[in-house]
C-alpha cells in the first residue's frame, strides 16, 4: 500500500505521520512543483512535477501512480482538492482511490458566497456577507451589520487578498479593484478549529479534534488549546452529515456569546492538524484503514482538553545539484 501526497510544500509533519501509520504496509510518495518544498525530502520517494494548471500535469500524477503501485491520493491545497475529485474515474481505474470529498464540496468550499449562502439555507449561524454593495450599504442603514468589514475574493483560500474595512468609501474602493468581490461582517469571537474525519467506508464523521485558536500566524493557528464540548460536536456532525463531506476537513468555527458560527471549510488537513496528532488523534491511521477496506470505529472525545500547541521554525538543508 502507497500513499501519494500531493502538492506536499512545507508540510513535513503530514508526510512523517503517514510514514509512522503505514510503517511495514508500504511507502509515502510526495510531489511538488518547486523542488525546494521541504517536505518532499521526508517522503520515500519524491518528484518534481508541472503546475497543476499547466498541461500534462494530470498525466504526470498517472504515471506515477502507475510507477508506484499507488493505493490513494490525496493533495494539501485547495485548488488541486477539485482537480483530484474531478478525474476521481480515472484513477480508480489505476485502482487509486482519492481521499477527499466530492468535486461538487470542493468547489463549493472555494466559492465563499456559495458556501454562505448554503450554511445560511441549512439554518446555520454564519457571517452576514454581501455580493451587492448596495445591499450591504442598505443594511447597515438598517443597523443589521456594522463596520467593521471584511471585503475578499469570493472565491479563493489561504486569506489570499483580504483588506478589513472601516467605512463604505473603502469598501466600494476595494470593491471596484477586484473581481467578484464579497462583503462580510467581522466576526468578533473565540476562533475554533475543528480537524475531523469522516469515513470513506461508511461515510460517518468518526473523530472530531477541536482546538481554541490562541495565535495565529500567516492565515494559519500558531498556537492553541485543546477543549471539547458535546454541543459543538452534535453541531459538527450535523453539518457534515447534511453536506457530505468525505475524509479529512478543517472547519474554521467562531464561539460568540455562547453561540457558534460556522467560518470556513477545507476539505483537506489543516495547518493546524499537528495539534491534533500530537494528542493522539491520528487521522492517517483512520486513512489507511480505509485503504484496506476497514471502516473505522468513532474516537471522537478521545483526547486530553488543556494540551496547548506551541509551533516554532526549523529547517532543512539540501544540495543544489545544478549549481554543484
Amino acid at each position: 500500500m502507497n500513499v501519494l501526497i500531493a502538492s506536499c510544500g512545507t508540510r513535513n509533519k503530514i508526510v512523517q505521520y503517514f510514514k509512522r501509520a503505514l510503517e511495514e504496509k508500504g511507502r509515502v510518495i510526495a510531489t511538488d512543483c518547486n523542488p525546494n518544498a521541504p517536505a518532499l525530502y521526508e517522503a520515500d520517494a519524491w518528484y518534481i512535477v508541472p503546475r497543476i494548471t499547466e498541461p500534462g500535469y494530470l498525466e504526470c500524477l498517472y504515471e506515477i501512480c502507475r510507477k508506484e503501485k499507488i493505493t490513494g491520493v490525496l493533495s494539501l491545497i485547495d485548488p488541486e482538492l477539485s482537480l483530484l475529485a474531478l478525474h476521481q474515474e480515472a484513477f480508480e481505474a489505476l485502482g487509486v482511490t482519492v481521499i477527499g470529498s466530492s468535486y461538487e464540496l470542493c468547489e463549493r468550499t472555494l466559492n465563499k458566497w456559495e458556501m454562505y449562502q448554503w450554511l445560511t439555507g441549512h439554518g446555520y449561524r454564519c457571517a452576514r456577507s454581501y455580493m451587492d454593495v448596495e445591499a450591504f450599504t442598505a443594511d447597515v442603514r438598517a443597523g443589521l451589520i456594522s463596520y467593521p468589514v471584511f471585503v475578499k475574493p469570493a472565491r479563493g483560500s489561504a486569506s489570499i487578498a483580504i483588506s478589513k474595512a472601516w467605512d463604505e468609501e473603502t469598501v466600494r474602493l476595494l470593491v471596484s479593484h477586484g473581481e467578484e468581490m464579497m462583503i462580510q461582517e467581522y466576526l468578533d469571537g473565540q476562533e475554533i478549529g475543528a480537524d475531523c474525519y469522516i469515513d470513506l467506508c461508511s461515510g460517518q464523521t468518526v473523530s472530531i479534534f477541536t482546538k481554541k485558536k490562541l495565535v495565529m500566524r500567516a492565515g494559519e493557528t500558531d498556537k492553541g488549546i485543546s477543549f471539547q464540548d458535546e454541543r459543538l460536536f452534535e453541531l459538527i456532525r450535523r453539518f457534515i452529515a447534511e453536506s457530505g463531506f468525505l475524509g479529512q476537513i478543517d472547519i474554521d468555527i467562531f464561539e460568540i456569546e455562547g453561540e457558534y458560527y460556522i467560518s470556513e471549510v477545507n476539505p483537506r488537513f489543516g495547518g493546524g492538524y499537528p495539534h491534533a496528532y500530537e494528542c493522539g488523534v491520528d487521522h492517517m491511521k483512520l486513512i489507511v484503514n480505509n485503504l484496506e477496506g476497514r471502516t473505522n470505529e468513532v474516537i471522537t472525545g478521545r483526547y486530553e482538553e488543556g494540551v496547548v500547541m506551541m509551533k516554532y521554525n526549523e529547517i532543512m538543508l539540501r544540495k543544489d545539484r545544478g549549481n554543484a
